[in-house]
């Protein structure tokens, strides 16, 4: 398999924008104000974010804040891989989930709909977000990935953008009611990456050496 480069450019050919989901432009400026009144957020390393679609986000994941961040800090609307507890965590979460067209994954199999969808998201020039991990860390600290964002990552062919999260593990940790604490919150997005295989793109060979790239990458953006 060809080693990842990193991309020296963010330029992407000019396409027709897809539309902002109703939820997602209702919701966008005052998450963003809240964030950034109540929890100093700050965000760097937007410029390695390319000028449009598609592209592949992938990050650590704590809990519910690391979608709110990352959904006001990048430009265009992500289609998020969500799984079943989050998906259904109220009588109202699939109605919202499918309103900012969030994706459907089952972790405990291979959930190869849910990984077509998204191939298809990323098709039509959208941006799709993941978590590698899969569940939440429940330790505060970056865990092993899986290896969905490599199978993504090789057979869509495009940029791979890490974002390194912070503070949201400590806003939330041993609260009740799922109400943050004020603490500071911020990200901290790395430059692109896209991975090219010699051979079958869903090798195990390349989804580890992929997997472990993208999870390095991810790490280095952290405290």
């Amino acid at each position: 398999m060809a080693g990842p480069t990193t991309l020296a450019a963010t330029g992407r050919l000019a396409r027709e924008a897809p539309p902002v989901p109703f939820l997602y432009r209702a919701l966008r400026p005052p998450l963003r104000h809240a964030l950034v009144r109540w929890f100093d957020l700050r965000v760097d390393g937007l410029e390695h974010l390319p000028a449009s679609g598609p592209y592949l986000i992938a990050a650590n994941h704590h809990n519910y804040l690391d979608g709110v961040v990352l959904g006001v800090t990048v430009p265009e609307p992500i289609s998020f891989l969500v799984m079943p507890r989050v998906w259904r965590a109220t009588p109202f979460h699939p109605m919202f989930h499918r309103n900012i067209r969030s994706i459907p994954i089952d972790l405990e199999r291979a959930d190869v709909g849910a990984l077509r969808r998204a191939l298809q998201i990323l098709q039509e020039g959208r941006v799709v977000g993941i978590f590698p991990e899969g569940p939440f860390s429940v330790r505060g600290r970056l865990e092993p990935g899986l290896p969905g964002v490599a199978l993504l990552a090789l057979r869509s062919g495009v940029p791979v953008i890490p974002a390194g999260i912070r503070g949201t593990y400590e806003a939330l940790a041993g609260r009740r009611g799922y109400i943050p604490r004020r603490v500071p919150i911020g990200v901290r997005f790395g430059p692109a990456r896209c991975f090219v295989g010699d051979g079958a793109p869903g090798g195990r060979s390349a989804r580890f050496h992929v997997t472990r790239r993208i999870m390095d990458d991810i790490a280095a953006l952290l405290p």
